[in-house]
């Protein structure tokens, strides 16, 4: 399939249809009369397949994402790129794939900017159709220049307005990771210059404390693994910060801070068309939603984070509804990677399951080439534009493809090069074509690929270990010999590539031409 660029002769056209997937249709589109649709794409962290209600959640209630599916469409066979956080994030807002980038692995709190500013983005992309753009939460793709070299004191010289935002209000990395402030339209936001900000990821600063040595000042939670460096809000870290003062974030009011700040956008954009990168923490260690939740799920902090992150869908959808924006917004709610129980810190999640399954039917979890690393919820709703609602659909799915997909409903004009290997797959999105995509790339943790094509999967060979070595215990999918399992029969369980050669060297010859930007030949020949 040829990836198409599409043209916008007018801000606001009607479109007549679209390209892609096994034709064109008028389902879907922006209807007539009315203005381009909002779009906002909610994007959890290490939410896994099998933590949501509506997939078959235990011991969880989330009745606002139920909700949502029950009014769109709910995706089964939907991935990430990648099994872990960056390189998702980087492949989601670039339309390329993170592995064809030597850069892009899990980055640090004080990582230089890894989408550089003359890479065109989705928010570029939304930004020049003519829509208010915002990325609120977790950005995990780093900012500055270079690496090591921000001065947290003052306005960053290279920001998320650079990259098409025209708004931002985002943490630097995860929680996990200093600093542990917010940065609103590249400064830190309630900065404190009584307490000016120190960070680093190679040694301590002088006299201040770590929960390696300091475990006594660990009042809200302790690591069970890593983690045990700065201290923060009673919860020790990965990297070293001095200073913050009023500007530090307590983690209990981190999910009611960004969906005050989404709400106040929509509000403030209410009369144009916006786009809003709303990316939660709640699930990603630390875990430590706010009181409010505590008890709500029976499998204590993650559990209940799980709760909270619901309760901020939900405070969208009531915005939307209360604003009037609810029948022309499409809204995306999905994950960046598969499901991780414990991942460094001492929450009790794994004692707590109760026979809960995050990664649901799918064997491993995040970092893992197995499909519990990328296999992830995918739940897509627009009133105006999906006619067939509260359906299930099992297409094969990429997040790769959302960039090209996304610039088709809106009629983008992209540039020649942008999005290099986003397919336009919007009818995929908007239930008018069941037709899978004709092959799929995972990105597990230790840059090992495989290929999914049809009801088949292939995981290139690699020496390193069976499992994890640094922690959380989790397959890594890692084998000496190719691995080929057949998807509809079994879920990844019997490795078929010495009974089916001929499977196993088609989908080897396939990821070599994917490697090479070479599968859409595959696909033309097949």
């Amino acid at each position: 399939m040829k990836r198409q660029y599409f043209t916008l002769p007018l801000l606001f056209p009607a479109l007549c249809s679209w390209a892609g997937g096994a034709g064109s249709s008028r389902d879907g589109q922006v209807p007539a009369g009315r203005g381009l649709p909002n779009v906002i794409v909610i994007y959890a962290d290490d939410l896994g397949y099998g933590d949501l209600q509506c997939y078959g959640a235990k011991n969880v209630k989330t009745p606002h994402v139920d909700r949502l599916a029950a009014e769109g469409i709910r995706f089964t066979n939907a991935h990430s790129v990648a099994a872990t956080s960056t390189p998702s994030r980087y492949s989601l807002l670039t339309g390329e794939y993170a592995w064809r980038r030597p850069d892009t692995d899990i980055a640090a709190g004080n990582a230089g900017m890894i989408i550089r500013p003359g890479q065109y983005t989705m928010a570029d992309m939304f930004h020049h159709a003519g829509y208010a753009t915002a990325a609120i939460g977790k950005w995990h793709l780093g900012l500055g220049d270079k690496t090591a070299s921000q001065d947290w004191n003052a306005p960053l010289p290279s920001a998320l307005g650079d990259l098409g935002f025209d708004y931002h209000y985002i943490m630097a990395a995860t929680a996990d990771r200093v600093p542990c402030v917010f940065i609103e339209n590249g400064q830190v936001a309630n900065y404190d210059p009584s307490a000016p900000i120190e960070v680093s990821y190679e040694k301590n600063f002088p006299g201040e404390p770590t929960g390696r040595d300091n475990p006594e000042l660990l009042y809200n939670l302790r690591p069970s693994h890593g983690h045990d460096m700065s201290i923060v809000n009673g919860i020790s870290r990965i990297g070293y910060m001095k200073g913050g003062g009023r500007a530090l974030w307590k983690d209990e009011n981190i999910a009611d801070s960004i969906t005050a700040h989404a709400v106040r956008f929509m509000q403030e954009n209410k009369d144009r068309p916006f786009f809003l990168y709303f990316a939660t923490n709640d699930v990603h260690v630390p875990r430590f939603p706010h009181p409010r939740f505590r008890g709500q799920s029976g499998m204590g902090l993650r559990g209940d984070a799980i709760v909270q992150f619901d309760w901020s869908v939900g405070r969208i959808m009531e915005e939307l509804d209360r604003l009037g924006l609810t029948e022309n917004t499409l809204v995306i709610l999905s994950s960046d990677n598969g499901p991780v129980v414990d991942d460094g810190y001492d929450d009790h999640a794994e004692e707590l399951l109760g026979g809960h399954r995050p990664a649901g039917p799918w064997r491993g979890y995040k970092y893992s080439a197995f499909e519990g690393g990328t296999a992830v919820p995918v739940i897509v709703r627009w009133p105006e534009g999906i006619r067939k609602t509260g359906v299930t659909s099992d297409v094969l799915m990429s997040q790769i493809d959302w960039m090209a997909s996304l610039g088709a409903l809106i009629g983008a004009r992209m540039p020649e090069g942008s999005a290099p290997d986003s397919w336009n797959r919007l009818e995929n999105l908007l239930g008018t074509d069941a037709t899978d995509r004709p092959w799929i790339v995972e990105q597990a943790a230790n840059h090992v690929l495989s290929v999914r094509a049809g009801e088949w999967k292939y995981i290139e060979p690699n020496d390193g270990p069976k499992m994890i070595t640094w922690g959380p215990e989790i397959e890594t999918g890692n084998d000496s010999r190719p691995q080929l399992y057949h998807m509809k029969e079994a879920y990844e369980q019997e490795n078929l590539a010495p009974r089916q050669p001929e499977k196993l060297f088609e989908l080897q010859k396939l990821l070599r031409m994917i490697r090479a930007g070479k599968g859409d030949e595959w696909h033309e020949g097949k």
